[in-house]
């Protein structure tokens, strides 16, 4: 965590190009926040001016801002965003993804130690979200307006070596007038390496709080033992979260306390070995659990206990069956079951008193089970048209609708308790519809609960368990979700 540190996740700041007027740089804790100023006459041609704060990186990485000029500015051309370069020379090779004063969007690169500039202009004018992703030689640029989805651009064939500079700049394009811009939401990724298996190799883990309405991002903990999956208590007082991978303590259950900032221990045993699919009831008393410790194949049965912790009480029989979703009564548990080779969605008295009740009965795979707060429907998603969409139906089982239908492959739909909003997980079209994979680009999107096209509400690098689980804040006002990033060094 970069509480303690003036530059945050930065290293160093530097003008490079000795312009007239220094530029600086500062780290807000509290908001966690960067304010860049510097001056400089341009970035372009053969050499450049500008302020920058720095962290060297090597390898592939992802780096990710909102930003934000502050003021009218003096020149149209004045620029912020990221940059990369090996050297910190004005006449140093370099790439870079700028906004400039005008709403120009562009990737700007020199290819080697004092040629001229190149530049790669993107569609989109005045974006506010930018992203530059390094794979190999590769550099790829995106840019959003916020709520929307990502422009891009990509680079091949730019060799700026393996360890370089990456950061912030700013450039005012006039030497005597220094540019300031805010960057939020600043994010320095290193994704998974080459040649990852899933469900054996892992990283690390963030753990992040972001306000639906007025886009505020908080990064709140940080993990090298990946954890998923956090629910919000109902007290509003703490996250509950599993912990997954192969190390020591995987699969037992962790109680963060938001005041503290702590994790500590959640009692589940004998059943240790908790997936990313635990749930609390609408009244906060009850927790259930998703459970695959040995005795049953290694495979998944549900369990529920006291929220505070306590001996779970097996539910379900059969086996695999993954838990989504309580009742708002309390009197149902709805969840995934795998039967002879098919996925559909069950529910099952939450006191293990009955058999369980299949409701879905299609082609595909059904998921991600979850009531709205009156009780009225059980939103799902399901892939039976092709892509994995969202869809919902009566308690029953009747009447099934498709809600979304776009290009993205959308997973697991959390209604907010007020019942007016619904937060889903949108994957690349490219992946395959049934997979909910570990470790990809992914959005956060929300829409409205009678529908309506649905808005990016984050932009993330993660997946499986990003957002598995309900994880609203009981006032429906926030969202806690996990993000990734290889904490190796």
């Amino acid at each position: 965590m970069s509480q303690g540190n003036p530059l945050g996740e930065f290293e160093g700041q530097t003008d490079i190009g000795s312009p007239e007027l220094s530029g600086a740089a500062s780290y807000a804790a509290a908001n966690q926040d960067y304010t860049v100023s510097g001056a400089g006459t341009n970035m372009w041609f053969t050499s450049d001016q500008c302020h920058f704060v720095w962290k060297k990186m090597k390898g592939d990485f992802i780096l990710r801002t909102r930003i934000e000029f502050i003021g009218k500015g003096a020149v149209e051309h004045r620029k912020a965003g990221w940059m990369v370069r090996p050297k910190l020379e004005a006449d140093a090779a370099y790439a870079d993804c700028a906004e400039h004063g005008n709403g120009l969007t562009s990737l700007q690169f020199r290819r080697s130690k004092g040629t001229n500039t190149e530049q790669i202009t993107l569609s989109i004018t005045n974006a506010d979200v930018l992203q530059l992703e390094r794979k190999g030689n590769t550099y790829t640029f995106s840019a959003a307006h916020s709520g929307q989805p990502f422009v891009s651009a990509e680079l091949p064939d730019l060799n700026l070596g393996d360890d370089v500079y990456a950061g912030l700049f700013v450039c005012s394009h006039s030497g005597d007038v220094i540019e300031k811009a805010i960057f939020r939401d600043v994010r320095m990724i290193r994704p998974v390496k080459a040649g990852f298996i899933p469900y054996r190799d892992y990283i690390g883990s963030v753990l992040e709080i972001l306000d639906v309405h007025s886009g505020k991002l908080e990064t709140i903990y940080s993990s090298k033992q990946p954890i998923e999956a956090p629910n919000w208590t109902t007290d509003g007082s703490a996250l509950i979260y599993n912990v997954s991978g192969r190390a020591e303590g995987w699969g037992h259950l962790n109680r963060f306390d938001l005041a503290t900032k702590k994790p500590s221990l959640l009692n589940t045993d004998p059943n240790n070995q908790n997936n990313n699919d635990h749930v609390l009831s609408f009244d906060g008393t009850m927790l259930g659990v998703s459970d695959q410790s040995p005795g049953h194949g290694g495979q998944s049965r549900i369990f529920t206990l006291p929220v505070q912790g306590g001996t779970p009480k097996q539910i379900t029989p059969l086996t695999p069956s993954y838990l989504h979703g309580w009742s708002p009564d309390g009197k149902f548990l709805v969840f995934t079951g795998g039967r002879t080779n098919k996925f559909d969605i069950y529910k099952i008295p939450s006191d293990g008193s009955g058999p369980e009740i299949r409701l879905t009965d299609s082609a595909g795979l059904n998921d991600g089970p979850e009531y709205t707060p009156d009780g009225k429907y059980i939103y799902f998603n399901s892939s039976r048209t092709g892509k994995m969409q969202i869809w919902r139906m009566k308690p029953d089982g009747t009447d099934q609708e498709q809600v979304t239908n776009d290009g993205y492959n959308n997973w697991f739909p959390h209604i907010s308790p007020d019942g007016k909003w619904i937060v889903i997980i949108s994957f690349p079209e490219d992946i395959n519809p049934t997979d909910h994979p570990y470790y990809k680009h992914c959005y956060l999107r929300l829409m409205p609960i009678e529908g309506g096209k649905p808005k990016v509400i984050a932009y993330v690098y993660g997946g499986q368990g990003t957002i598995n689980v309900p994880s609203w804040s009981p006032d429906s006002q926030r969202i806690a979700f996990v993000s990734n990033t290889d904490m190796e060094k």
